[in-house]
């Protein structure tokens, strides 16, 4: 497999917040960048000076060993499918709005209410809930167990509880109830309860993403650009189920300020 390749040919947003894990994990683990400077700290973000990158840095953090490779794995896959192929965020920049209201709904409910510090995990389990939504009625292996894949997110929560207890999968929860609140207000609301959908993608940043919406494809002498497939193509096309490993994350999930 061409690891550069793959890398270019992956949509912009997912690219950008892959790369940013890896560099900050990498800083962190090798001890070049304390954590403590990238955690989710309440009364840091709130003094004056603030330091507001604390809003943004808990979500691109992992831990050391598997659980590195496993985040960075499911972040890259499941983000690629969300801004790609996902039927629910379908046009340009839908995935980068539906990124900043996942994050903040985690960050107000595991965050500020359950005092977690490192928040990626949730994130990542807001895209796996909004892929099993996508994919419903498919199939999709966990371990060694072929399973419905809306059933995914809660046989993740399971193996978090078994793995890292109570805590853990309390706070990857709250990425299923952020994706849900996503589902809520942009479909179930407007489609069935006559509301409006507040929570569209600005017609900016719709303009700024249609410039890099294109499919970036590779030949012997370089790169090419192809446009990408209209809509109506997209949603017809083959949905590519990404297989799960044999273990989970226990370190990436959310940790409590003061706890063990």
């Amino acid at each position: 497999m061409d690891i550069q390749a793959v890398y270019w040919a992956a949509p912009p947003v997912t690219r950008t917040i892959v790369t940013l894990t890896l560099v900050q994990s990498l800083l962190v683990i090798g001890g070049l960048l304390s954590s403590y400077y990238v955690l989710f700290v309440p009364g840091l973000v709130f003094k004056f000076p603030p330091e507001i990158w604390r809003l943004v840095t808990p979500f691109l953090l992992t831990g050391p060993k598997l659980n590195f490779f496993f985040d960075l794995y499911f972040m890259f896959t499941y983000g690629s499918h969300l801004e790609r192929k996902s039927a629910r965020l379908s046009h340009p920049g839908d995935f980068f709005v539906y990124l900043v209201f996942v994050a903040s709904s985690i960050l107000l409910t595991s965050g500020f209410y359950l005092g977690n510090y490192v928040l990626t995990s949730a994130l990542i389990m807001a895209m796996i809930y909004t892929y099993s939504l996508d994919n419903r009625g498919t199939t999709t292996h966990l371990l060694f167990i072929q399973i419905r894949v809306e059933y995914l997110p809660w046989a993740m929560l399971v193996i978090a509880f078994v793995s890292n207890g109570w805590d853990a999968a309390l706070a990857e929860s709250m990425g299923i109830v952020a994706a849900h609140q996503w589902e809520f207000l942009t479909r179930i609301w407007p489609a069935f309860g006559g509301g409006k959908d507040y929570l569209k993608t600005p017609a900016v940043v719709r303009r700024y993403f249609a410039r890099y919406t294109e499919d970036v494809g590779r030949r012997e002498y370089g790169r090419f650009w192809r446009p990408s497939q209209p809509h109506e193509a997209r949603e017809g096309a083959n949905t590519e189920r990404p297989p799960l490993p044999d273990s989970w994350r226990s370190w990436g999930s959310g940790q409590r300020l003061g706890g063990g």
